[in-house]
This record gives structure tokens, sequence and C-alpha cells, in this order.
């Protein structure tokens, strides 16, 4: 299904504009699910944001700029890397990199890239954008420097923030759109408008060494979401931020999750699905070892969760299977673990609904730590369509004051094994 992927670590000359180079550098070559390191040696350009235009005072638009250096180098038949120089800070409007391109490229970012402040700058753009990557294969985002939404602007304009406000969609700040055998690395992100990274409709992903920061009052600035996307795998990041630190969503499927910090935030959730009785699906889903801190939710994997972080609605069709929570410690979590198949958002009843999406094949493992509610565990599915193959195993979770913590299951197929506490489940 994948071809070759090369990520390359440019070890290049700085050199003016369109430069060619014939040096050795290390690549990671991805084939189906094995990754080999090797050493090659072949010719390659490289591409300075700055010679084509771009000033990075931070004060100065360098849209341009970017544009005409990413055109230059999907363009090269020899692979590149794309650099945008530390020491210097990069204003952008809303932009659009696009494929699909001759050869691999690999963009460093090294310094600064900050969004504009100027709201009608997505004036005729998707509101929803920032930076795009659209149909580029075999690319590599990398460099250690920094991605700044310059978020606060749009937050204080959020109906969350300020109820007089009308509910509209606010960029988020890198997205992946269609991009096969993709490597993101060594990041940070900070004050995304919404969402921090979004990978969609996206494969053979490999994303490790992000570090996503803004403050919990933020709304919806997810740290990274996923939607779908199959074969991702996330590794060694830190995400403290106002919403989910990894959302996952409809068509997603083997997605890994491994040593990974999560808050402030509202921890790892698997949803939104079902919205308005639509059809979703996610399947194969492991999360190993993580540390959840500051009144977050462990996991919520639940039909449907609106941008309002309510959980989900009845009615919809589709299925979450196959997912498994192993190795996680929490500090002060709010709701450790939950599972809601029966959200209602409106002021009045919704009556049952005879249809749902499917929970099953769901495990939690090896799970410990205090809750910042009463209830720890609370497994609320559909009546129509009960959860099934839910497995509890070794949890231990108190609440934060060192008193027993409570339960709830209802309409659940639940299997326990080694200890678990809280012990007790009621239906």
């Amino acid at each position: 299904m994948y071809a070759t992927l090369l990520v390359l670590a440019f070890m290049l000359r700085l050199g003016r504009g369109l430069s060619q180079d014939k040096m050795d550098y290390n690549f990671t070559v991805y084939s189906g699910s094995t990754w080999r390191r090797s050493i090659q040696s072949m010719p390659t350009r490289l591409i300075k944001v700055d010679d084509f235009g771009a000033r990075g005072d931070g004060s100065t638009d360098d849209t341009k700029a970017f544009v005409a250096a990413w055109n230059a180098a999907c363009a090269s038949s020899a692979p590149v890397n794309m650099r945008v120089p530390l020491g210097k800070t990069y204003r952008l409007k809303p932009i659009v990199f696009s494929g699909p391109c001759k050869s691999f490229i690999s963009v460093a970012i090294e310094g600064t890239i900050l969004a504009s402040t100027t709201m009608s700058d997505w004036n005729g753009a998707d509101r929803r954008l920032w930076m795009l990557f659209d149909k580029v294969a075999g690319l590599s985002v990398q460099g250690g420097g920094t991605v700044d939404g310059n978020g606060q602007v749009w937050w204080k304009l959020s109906c969350k923030v300020d109820s007089k406000q009308p509910c509209t969609s606010a960029p988020t700040a890198l997205t992946f759109r269609a991009c096969d055998r993709l490597s993101v690395s060594n990041l940070k992100f900070r004050n995304s408008q919404q969402m921090h990274v979004t990978f969609s409709k996206c494969a053979g992903v490999r994303i490790s060494g992000l570090t996503i920061s803004a403050p919990d009052e933020s709304p919806n600035t997810d740290g990274i979401h996923i939607s779908g996307s199959t074969d991702v795998k996330i590794s060694n990041c830190v995400i403290r931020t106002g919403d989910d630190c990894v959302s996952i969503v409809s068509g997603s499927r083997f997605v890994t999750a491994t040593n990974i910090v999560c808050g402030p935030g509202h921890g790892i959730s698997i949803g939104s699905l079902g919205m308005n009785g639509a059809e979703h699906t996610v399947s194969d889903v492991l999360v190993d070892t993580a540390r959840l801190e500051v009144e977050q939710r462990i996991v919520r994997p639940y039909p449907h969760r609106r941008l309002s972080r309510l959980l989900g609605f009845q009615g919809g069709k589709g299925y979450a299977k196959n997912i498994i929570f192993r190795n996680i410690v929490m500090d002060n979590v709010k709701n450790p673990i939950i599972i809601d198949q029966n959200y209602c958002d409106s002021k009045k009843p919704c009556g049952q609904q005879n249809s749902a999406v499917a929970v099953s094949g769901v495990t939690y493992q090896n799970i410990k730590g205090t809750s910042a509610t009463p209830v720890a565990i609370d497994f609320d599915c559909s009546r129509s369509v009960p959860c099934k193959g839910i497995t509890v195993q070794n949890v231990n979770i108190v609440t934060k004051s060192g008193a027993a913590a409570k339960s709830f299951c209802r309409n659940v197929e639940l299997t326990k094994y080694g200890a678990v506490v809280p012990s007790t489940c009621t239906s």
C-alpha cells in the first residue's frame, strides 16, 4: 500500500537561492510497516526562504516569499531541503503548499513562523486553515523551530469565551491533507487559533517530539487531530492545551500514541462520531504509556462530540472498535474513563433512539492515579446498541483526597481482570 519513504535529515552548506550540493545524509526508509536507517549519497537542493524575499523581521508579510520558495522546491527533480532559518520570525497569511511534487521535500523550520493577527486576511480564503500541505508525498517537516498561531485575537471572539459572539470556525495552525509517507517531528506549536496540527486523509504518518501549548481556557485548541487517516504513529509528545491533547475521529484506523504527556487539556478522545445520524468508524487504536495531569479526561470514545466539548448524541451509525488504553498515569483527572453513547444537547429530553455508533473491543489496562470527580469510571451505553467486549484490567483510581471513587455502568458487557478500583459497577 505504501511506497518507500525517504525522510531526509540534511546536512547542507548554506548557499544562495536554489543551490545543488553533493553530500551525505541520513534518511529513514519506510516500506510497509518496517523502518530502516541507512546512509546514502545523492544530489540535493537547498532552498532558503530568505533568498526568495522573506524578511523574517516579525512584521513584514512573508507569504509570497514562502509560496515562491515552495514552488521552486516542489518543481525540483532532486530532493530538497527548504529551510526557514534560525533566529528569525516570519509572519504569514493563509498559505497553501500544494502537491504533488517531483521529489522528496524536507521542510526545516528552525526559526519562528507567526500567524497574521489581521482576521480580514482570511477573507476569500478557507477560514478553517492557516498553513496547509496538500497532496504532498514523502514529506518531512521538522527543524526545532516554532509555529505560533497568535490565537489570542481569535479566542476572544469565540462564542465559548463571549456568549454574545456568533459560533464560527477559526483556523487550524498546520494541516496536512492527503499526504502519504509523512514525517512531522521536533517542532514547537503554541497558541493556535483553533486546533494546532491536523492530519486529514493521510497514510503512513510518523509524528514525534512535538511540544504543543496553549492556555487551558483557550477554546477548541486540540493538540493533534487525526481524521480519516491510517497507519499513524504518535510518540514522545508533550501537549498542554485548552481542548483534547489527541483527538481521533471518523475514518481513522491503525493509530498508535505512545509516551504522551497531556495536561492541561481534555485527554485523549475518540470522537466525534455519528453526528446527525451519520455513519462514522474508528478502529485499531492503541494508547500506550501516557501521563495525564490537571483535570482532564483520559479517554472518551463516544459517538459525536461537538466542538463545545459535549458528549455524544444518539442516533448515529458505524463503530468504534479494537481500542486499547494501557499504562496510563493520571493526576487529578476529571471523569478519567468515559464511554457515553447517550448525550443529549437539547433542553427537552431526546428520548431513546433506535441506533447508535457501536462500541466494542475496548480495553483499559494498567491505569492508575487520582480522579477530580467522584465517578472515575463511567460507561453509559445505548440500550439499542449496547457496548460489547469492554475489558478493565489492573485499574486503581481513587479521588484526589484519597477517598474511594465510584463507577457507573449501563448497557455494557464488561469483563474485569486483576484488581480493579473502583470495583463496584452498577447497571
